[in-house]
C-alpha cells in the first residue's frame, strides 16, 4: 500500500493510447520512439546481490528492496520497498511483492502472485480524508526457505508459509503454512506433505 511510483504505469497508458491510434503530430517524436525511451524503474537505492538475474530490466518495478545472489525476476514484477527477497529465488513474472514481504533464500514464487500487507485497507479515514502512510501499519508477511508458491496465488498478510512448504496455483492462504505442508483451495486447506509426495501427486505449482 506504499504510493507506487508513476513511472510504472507509464507504459500501460502509452499503449493504450496507441491501440486508439491516437499519435503525437508528426512534428514532434513519434509515439513508437516515445515508448521505447519509457523505462520502468530499478531504483538506485535497490541493493542486488552478485549474479541477480532480471530479465527485462526495462519491464519491472523495483525500489527500495534487497535481492540476494543468483536469484531470477521475471518481466512485469514490482517489489516495493523495505521487501527482502532471498538468494537462489525465483520471481516469475506479474507477481507483486508489497512492503513487509521476505522472500528466503531458494524460494519459487510462481506467476502473477498477489502479497497484501493491510487486513482493513481503506483509501480514506473516518472523516473523509485521504489515507497516508502514517495511517496504517504494515504487516509483514514470510515466505520460508525452499518454499513454493503457485501462480495466481494470494497471501494474505500476516501469513508465514513455512519452510519446503508448497501453496497450490490459485490458493488463498489466510493462516500459517507448517514446514512441508502442502495447500491449496479458497481458502487454502493443508492437502498433503511434501515429504510423502509421491510422483502421482496434483501438480500445485509451474516453474
Amino acid at each position: 500500500m506504499r504510493k507506487h511510483q508513476i513511472n510504472s504505469s507509464k507504459l500501460f497508458i502509452l499503449n493504450i493510447l496507441k491501440n486508439l491510434g491516437l499519435f503525437f503530430n508528426s512534428n514532434l517524436i513519434s509515439l513508437n520512439k516515445f515508448l521505447m525511451q519509457i523505462k520502468m524503474p530499478i531504483n538506485d537505492d535497490v541493493v542486488l546481490g552478485n549474479n541477480v538475474k532480471i530479465f527485462h530490466p526495462d519491464l519491472v518495478n523495483l525500489y527500495g528492496c534487497k535481492i540476494g545472489d543468483d536469484t531470477k525476476i521475471g518481466t512485469f514484477v514490482e517489489i516495493q520497498a523495505n521487501v527482502i527477497v532471498g538468494q537462489r529465488c525465483k520471481i516469475s513474472s506479474h507477481s507483486f511483492l508489497c512492503e513487509g514481504v521476505t522472500i528466503e533464500d531458494e524460494a519459487f514464487i510462481g506467476h502473477g502472485v498477489m502479497f497484501t500487507n493491510d487486513i482493513y485497507p481503506r483509501a480514506t479515514n473516518e472523516d473523509g480524508s485521504l489515507k497516508t502512510e502514517s495511517d496504517w501499519q504494515t504487516i509483514k508477511t514470510t515466505v520460508k526457505n525452499r518454499a513454493s508458491i503457485g501462480s495466481n496465488a494470494t497471501i494474505l498478510p500476516g501469513v508465514t508459509v513455512g519452510k519446503q512448504a508448497i501453496v497450490g496455483a490459485g490458493a488463498v492462504v489466510i493462516s500459517d503454512v507448517s514446514n512441508y505442508s502442502i495447500v491449496a483451495g479458497v481458502p487454502a486447506r493443508v492437502i498433503g506433505d511434501i515429504r510423502f509426495r509421491s510422483s502421482s501427486s496434483v501438480q500445485t505449482t509451474d516453474s
